[in-house]
């Protein structure tokens, strides 16, 4: 088994202030004031020879335009610059179904779509009756997801599972009811895209949650296991941070913003 490349491509971004990133003002030590901190949003893609493997897929211009976001580049244009064909894709997994994660699933009409069991119960059941609980996700998007169902196209996962050689899927709940991150194996040990069980590496040092959450016990629960899996915290890589981009190498391609996970950090 050869070990797997993992770029991640950024495709947009959101000005904010710190205080929209965490869960519980500062404590004894930190800030007290508030200042700005940006998310960045991303997706990724896990290959080798013989494999390529997306995951998630972002949102789209009229997302952005209706969420306040700066769309960058079209994440489907992005990883068609780095030479991945939506139509040749095979695999893509759904870490869960907000809308930044699970829009353009139709831009895939070739793929069998990774998603947790609870994550479909979560977004099609009694808790999207809650405004503030189905605000992150896009109906449609949902709605495409069922239609892929229905298509025989979603493999389903109940916690944990491999889904490659040296690629395997992890429950991690929290910030939604079926959150999964991804543990990929390469040459500087395994990686685990932890897409929104951590939004930054500051939520996992200060352990303060990001506030977009339905279970703040199982979010800190998660960060244990997403430790665990990679084995060295350095291994994380968490799923919105601007910091992605700095500590890690960029991606020598034109016209896309991305880099290099599978190389070790240069900050």
């Amino acid at each position: 088994m050869s070990a797997y490349e993992i770029i991640a491509l950024r495709y947009a971004r959101h000005d904010r202030p710190a205080s929209e990133n965490f869960l519980y003002p500062a404590s004894a030590g930190e800030d007290p004031h508030d200042y700005p901190m940006p998310i960045d949003y991303f997706v990724w893609v896990i290959r080798d020879k013989e494999r390529t493997i997306v995951v998630d897929t972002g949102f789209d211009h009229p997302a952005a335009q209706a969420r306040g976001r700066k769309l960058l580049q079209h994440p489907v244009e992005g990883l068609r610059t780095i030479g991945v064909g939506p139509a040749d894709v095979r695999d893509v997994v759904i870490t869960h179904l907000h809308y930044d994660h699970a829009g353009n699933l139709g831009a895939f009409p070739n793929a069998r779509f990774h998603l947790q069991d609870s994550e479909i119960e979560y977004a099609t059941g009694r808790c999207m009756c809650r405004p503030r609980l189905r605000y992150p996700f896009d109906v449609e998007d949902v709605v495409t997801m069922i239609g892929r169902v229905y298509a025989g196209r979603v493999n389903f996962i109940d916690g944990n599972a491999g889904i490659a050689p040296g690629i395997s899927l992890h429950h991690v709940p929290g910030h939604t009811r079926g959150l999964q991150c991804v543990r990929v194996e390469t040459a500087r040990g395994p990686v685990v895209l932890a897409s929104d069980a951590a939004h930054f590496y500051a939520n996992m040092e200060r352990q303060n949650p990001f506030p977009i959450l339905v279970d703040v016990a199982a979010m800190m629960e998660s960060w244990r296991k997403l430790a665990e899996l990679a084995g060295d915290e350095r291994r994380i890589v968490p799923g919105h941070d601007p910091l992605v981009m700095k500590r890690y190498p960029r991606l020598p391609v034109a016209g896309v913003a991305g880099v290099m996970l599978h190389e070790d950090p240069i900050a």
